[in-house]
């Protein structure tokens, strides 16, 4: 493989253990709130089988200046153009929650070029894209905002409990909110790619059910992992989620 510009040159993306020579690229979407760093060790385990890259959405970190998107969809449009010079060697699209939903668009968009793109999309802790959205948590006050996320679990209790970290994230945790809670895909909408479904047994927003929903939208195959945990299972559970990815890798 020859070699290539550093991905960290885009805004877009973190490389934390470059590889290039790498026969396979992980791509890493994050959840509402979330940042690439989310994953940094993540890429160090997989960095051995695949160059990994993770997702910085604007409105966070070194991203605080821009804005966060408030449109799923746009987001995911804007995602895909910024991949699409990554996309010289076999994609894995890997997204939790909200993430996952941005990687089934970013997907749907690499098939509508007929440009050659994942020859996998793993979801986590996702209902289904047709399924309607029936929360409303970024119409709350910020206070509720906050305490919906201190919930769901998965983000350092320090920020939550510190005024101006709180002023810092409220702006792209809003937007992210906005963005999924106002998302839904038409029944029909599909990939061709197979999708793995991964999910946490206990996890208070998805229903095992509603995981289940995303074989209707591929024509590829599909396949389910259900793990012990809620809906950041995945904090726990790293090490078998993370042999779930090697496996696609591998294969």
């Amino acid at each position: 493989m020859t070699g290539r510009p550093a991905v960290t040159d885009s805004l877009w993306f973190r490389r934390f253990h470059p590889s290039d020579s790498a026969p396979a690229r992980v791509v890493l979407f994050p959840h509402a709130g979330g940042s690439a760093g989310f994953f940094r060790d993540w890429s160090a385990a997989l960095s051995p089988y695949a160059d990994v890259v993770a997702v910085q959405y604007p409105g966070r970190l070194d991203r605080l200046d821009e804005p966060a998107f408030d449109s799923l969809t746009d987001l995911a449009e804007r995602a895909y153009a910024e991949l699409r010079p990554w996309a010289d060697r076999p994609l894995i699209l890997f997204g939790h929650s909200m993430g996952a939903a941005v990687a089934f668009e970013v997907a749907r968009r690499f098939e509508r070029d007929g440009v050659k793109g994942p020859v996998r999309l793993c979801v986590s802790g996702s209902r289904a894209p047709s399924d309607p959205r029936d929360s409303t948590v970024h119409l709350l006050p910020d206070e509720g905002l906050l305490a919906e996320l201190g919930r769901l679990g998965g983000t350092d209790e320090r920020v939550l409990a510190d005024p101006e970290l709180q002023a810092l994230i409220l702006p792209a945790l809003r937007g992210d909110y906005t963005a999924i809670e106002t998302y839904q895909a038409a029944p029909d909408e599909l990939v061709s790619v197979p999708v793995t479904a991964l999910t946490g047994d206990a996890d208070p927003r998805v229903s095992v059910d509603q995981v289940d929903g995303w074989k209707a939208h591929t024509t590829g195959a599909f396949d389910v992992h259900v793990f012990p945990g809620g809906h950041f299972y995945l904090v726990h559970e790293r090490a078998a989620v993370l042999a779930v990815l090697k496996a696609h890798l591998a294969a």
